[in-house]
Parts: structure tokens; sequence; C-alpha cells
């Protein structure tokens, strides 16, 4: 059972107008990363019981793990912490699954859940900025309870035993059932997948559980790196991926790159490639790491970094 997403990013990237892939540029950053630790989950800001719970929690986690960038930034306190984007959203979810209210972790809640409540639980303790593309994430929501409670008997340890140990199965699963896990484009006629948050609950599930338990998933090999906006910008910067001059002028000034438009899926795309060819000069290099962990390596040296903008598309895939 193949995903087919390495294999369609190469078909975009041989056609690619406005995106090229530079290989000096690989093996520079290659060299940067053969040494650098990988970091462990974050545990602090995530909630993890070790149970089923803690399943529920990333599906809802990641089913809404999307668009943190428009100014002002989406910003929560709690407990005295301010905290923005992803943590952010990690962070609010923690707290609503230890004190149970509202009861996220029940599907059949999740199915009639009302935009006030949504809004209320991603507020935290003080709102700062406005909670980004708020209705759709209402919709996910709900799309979210109806599938857990009519597919799956709205137990998520049912989810992970119908994908019998496979990541990629489970990936599928998640891409098949829950219409907004399905990330796919058109391009030169040809169906392109990314699968980002689906592939991304499956690396949280194995990186929690840390391989076990719920964790416990054959084939991580098989994932690709996670087609974002953040793993481009640090690619740029250390100049693997090349914007043509057109490309450039919108990224740089912060303008708005439509969802499926060429500028996006070959950005994305070329990322994916490149991230596989980074695994492969590690690999000569001595260093044996999956695609999802030079995803993490490269997500971790982009925090914090001065850089050119990233790019800005509005959707719910990422």
């Amino acid at each position: 059972m193949a995903l087919d997403i390495v294999l369609r990013a190469r078909f975009v990237c041989d056609r690619s107008m406005h995106v090229t892939i530079n290989p000096e540029g690989i093996d520079r950053l290659a060299r940067l990363l053969v040494n650098m630790p990988l970091s462990q989950w974050n545990y602090e800001h995530h909630f993890y019981d070790g149970s089923e719970r803690t399943v529920s929690y990333l599906l809802m986690l990641d089913a809404l793990n999307f668009c943190f960038f428009p100014e002002p930034r989406w910003q929560v306190i709690i407990g005295g912490e301010q905290v923005q984007g992803y943590f952010g959203l990690a962070l609010v979810l923690k707290q609503a699954f230890m004190i149970r209210e509202p009861p996220t972790d029940d599907f059949s809640y999740l199915m009639c859940v009302k935009e006030e409540e949504v809004r209320t639980l991603l507020q935290g303790e003080h709102p700062i900025g406005k909670i980004p593309l708020l209705k759709e994430r209402v919709t996910i929501l709900r799309e979210l309870g109806d599938r857990m409670v009519s597919l799956y008997q709205g137990n998520a340890a049912n989810l992970i035993e119908d994908a019998g140990g496979s990541a990629i199965r489970l990936t599928k699963i998640l891409v098949e059932g829950f219409p907004s896990f399905c990330d796919e484009a058109w391009y030169a006629g040809e169906k392109i997948a990314f699968y980002k948050r689906a592939q991304i609950l499956v690396s949280d599930l194995y990186a929690s559980f840390c391989g076990k338990s719920f964790g416990a998933l054959r084939e991580m090999e098989k994932l690709t790196a996670f087609a974002d906006y953040k793993v481009p910008q640090i690619l740029r910067n250390e100049g693997v991926l090349n914007y043509s001059e057109a490309l450039a002028r919108i990224v740089d000034s912060k303008g708005w790159i439509r969802a499926g438009s060429a500028y996006e899926v070959e950005i994305r795309a070329g990322m994916i490639v490149a991230v596989e060819l980074l695994r492969a000069v590690l690999l000569r290099l001595g260093r044996a790491l999956l695609s999802i962990e030079i995803d993490w390596l490269l997500w971790d040296m982009a925090q914090g970094r001065e850089m050119a903008p990233h790019h800005r598309t509005l959707t719910t895939f990422y």
C-alpha cells in the first residue's frame, strides 16, 4: 500500500516553473543537520495520559493544526504563559482535556459544537489577536465528531485498531474517511497528494507514545515531510529552494498565494523532494533518518530565526 506522495511531488518538480532545488544547498544543509540532535516530544504543551484519550486529543489537535500566521497573530495566555501558533493550540486543548470542560474527548459533543463554544475553547484565559479561519475550524470539528461516531462508535482506539499497526493504512483511513484530511491538488492535469495533517497525526502518535501502544506503527519510513509553509521557508533561507523572480516578489511582499495554484503546489512539492534528497545525503554521511525526523529538525531550526517571509496561503490543509 503506497501513498505516491514523493512520486507525485517529483512529477511537479520535473515541470516546475517557479521553484527549483539547488543540489549544492542540499549538501551544505545536510552537513549542518548531520549532528543536530532530535528533539523529544513536548509533553509540557501537549496532553498525554497514555490512554485512548491521548489519541482523541491528537485527533482534535491535528484536525485544527493549520493557519496560525495572519497578523495580529492569535495567542493564548494559560497559567501565566503566553503562547502563540501551534503550541498555543496544543496548550488550550491540553487544558480542556485536563479539566474535561467542555467534554472535548466526547465526539458526540463535537458533532454539534457551536461556533461560540469553539471560540471560547481556543481563546484560553486571555485572548490575544483573532483566531484565523474560525468558521472552518468549527466545520472540521463537527466533521471529526460525526465521522468518529458513525465510523468508530466515538472511540479513538477503534480507529487505531482499524489501521492494523500500519502508518500508511492509518494515513489512508484518515484521508478517505475524513474529508478535511484529504489534502490534494491538481497540477498539469495530474492529482497531487500531500496529506500533511494526516501524516503529521500519524507521526504525533508515533512520537508521543514513543513507538509503543497506540504509537506502535510500522512503515514510518514511508511517510514524507509535512508540506507546510515553515519548512519551505527554512529551505529557501538555507539555499535549498530557489524561487522565480515573480514568486519571490509575492512571497517577500507577504502577498497571498491561492490554494491549489501552481505557485503553491510547486513550493510544497519542492519541499517534499528536497527532504528526500537530504535524507539520501544524510545516509551517505552516516546518519539514517526518517523523512519526518528531518522535517522535525528543519522545523526546530526555523524557530526564532530571522528569515525572508514564508509564503501565505489561506488553507485548512496546513
